[in-house]
């Protein structure tokens, strides 16, 4: 997986009465402390000698620079007290998250004088935020080269991460729903004027004439496909070479048709037009296309492939997620459920000397191979689930953590939380399914604010606790 570059606009700010000097020296020293794969820092050294703002009349050159360079999120470093006014006039021209933080002072000196006065101007300057309407996210005044500040620093650009990938998400819509499951109806006009959410509708038939057309054609990117399948996995099919053929083709069909329409995400009707007209289950091809970061939701859900896409960037885009049905409880560990789906999770998840099947579908339905079966290594674990109704959006958080369990057909993964029937009772109440987006890691803390920077989106923790997550940030 490669993440997308993200462009962090950096405003350190000083004032006038204190030391020039000083302010200049932490500029230098926290940009330095923050450079990181994956993101640009877009300063403001070529607007004045110091690379600092101070004064209103910088304001309109910096605010063209950042528009011009396309910011996603801005950072705004107090290296002395600071000036709030040219600051809050950059800020509220983005909509872009926020992040405020100052250096924790040092004492007065032999006469008593203070050299900055950091943490006095972050209290000024985070009413006159408030005052213009603008949301930020704060970490506590503390050293740059704390690990506090350094971490805190890495979840704020995860946080910018989540609400970029939000605000540019265009999902691949494959297919109509099945019938049976009303449960994924969504509004995508609503998601597209709340949250400027598109989805882009293609076919079952438009997919399997493609793949037609790829199996005919017999490239060069075909066969090491499905040399590359046949290798990896242990194909269990009565002509494991034609299933691996078929599943190479839909996965280039796909990766092709979102290339075209430049979709950051899917939503596949996986059954039962698809096995009728690919002669394949789609859901291996899911698990590829997550692991190299390109999230696919199971059985045309929308609202899945957003959970989807968010998680996997509340992570950092660097860690694939996996799409599951919350099914059962543990036949003996009350606070234990079963995370399990036909076989759409990624491959490098598995439990280390899991054989990874390809197989045919565990219904006996039909003749046509597709279905994964492993099941997942142990870990911590991050869920979510964006979901709504009657115009209303929230999005489930919750922790938990991957253990043994009860061996199961398809690919799964038992997951501990410290009270499921909190869980049942949030999640039967709603607004969600039984549809969940899974990653290894903890970010919970990241999707929570993420949603400060959503209008329409509310954060709805389970596990931990709401205060916990924000003891996290403090």
């Amino acid at each position: 997986m490669k993440a997308e570059t993200i462009r962090i606009g950096y405003l350190p700010t000083r004032r006038t009465m204190f030391s020039r000097e000083e302010a200049q020296r932490y500029r230098n020293k926290v940009k330095a402390l923050i450079q990181r794969d994956g993101l640009e820092i877009v300063d403001i050294d070529d607007q004045n000698e110091e690379g600092l703002i101070w004064s209103i009349d910088q304001v309109p050159a910096i605010i063209k620079k950042f528009r011009n360079a396309e910011i996603d999120a801005l950072f705004v470093p107090l290296c002395n007290f600071g000036q709030e006014g040219p600051v809050c006039e950059v800020v509220r021209a983005f909509n872009v998250p926020v992040l405020l933080w100052g250096p924790r002072d040092e004492g007065p000196d032999a006469v008593g004088l203070r050299m900055r006065d950091s943490q006095c101007g972050i209290f000024a300057l985070s009413k006159v935020l408030q005052r213009y309407g603008v949301k930020f996210t704060y970490l506590t005044n503390t050293d740059p080269e704390s690990e506090y500040f350094l971490n805190g620093f890495d979840r704020f650009v995860r946080v910018a991460r989540v609400v970029k990938a939000v605000r540019t998400m265009r999902i691949l819509q494959i297919g109509l729903r099945p019938d049976p499951f009303l449960s994924v109806v969504c509004n995508e006009g609503e998601l597209s004027e709340k949250f400027g959410i598109e989805t882009l509708p293609v076919s079952v038939t438009e997919l399997g004439s493609r793949m037609d057309a790829i199996i005919a054609e017999n490239s060069e990117e075909l066969q090491a496909l499905t040399a590359s399948i046949l290798s990896g996995y242990c194909v269990e099919h009565k002509d494991p070479t034609d299933a691996a053929l078929r599943l190479a083709a839909m996965k280039i069909a796909i990766q092709r048709l979102a290339k075209e329409l430049r979709a950051t995400c899917a939503a596949v009707q996986c059954w039962t037009d698809m096995q009728k007209i690919t002669g394949a289950w789609p859901c291996a091809v899911h698990g590829m296309l997550s692991e190299e970061g390109f999230p696919v939701a199971c059985e045309t859900d929308i609202h899945g492939a957003i959970s989807a896409r968010m998680l996997q960037a509340a992570m950092g885009d660097t860690e694939p997620q996996f799409f599951a049905d919350l099914t059962i409880r543990h036949p003996e560990n009350d606070n234990c459920e079963l995370l399990w789906h036909c076989g759409p999770f990624p491959g490098c998840l598995a439990k280390q000397g899991e054989k990874k099947r390809i197989v045919d579908h565990w219904t006996g339905e039909n003749d046509c191979c597709g279905d994964l079966h492993f099941g997942l290594k142990n870990g911590e674990l991050t869920v979510c689930r964006f979901d709504g109704v009657n115009g209303q959006y929230s999005l489930f958080i919750g922790e938990g953590k991957a253990i043994d369990g009860p061996m199961n057909v398809g690919t799964y993964v038992w997951m501990e939380v410290g009270n499921w029937p909190k869980w049942e009772h949030k999640l039967v109440y709603g607004p969600y399914i039984h549809h969940m987006a899974g990653i290894y890691g903890q970010c919970a803390e990241v999707l929570k604010e993420a949603c400060r920077y959503l209008p329409g989106l509310t954060p709805d923790v389970c596990e931990p606790t709401a205060d916990e997550l924000d003891a996290r940030w403090r």
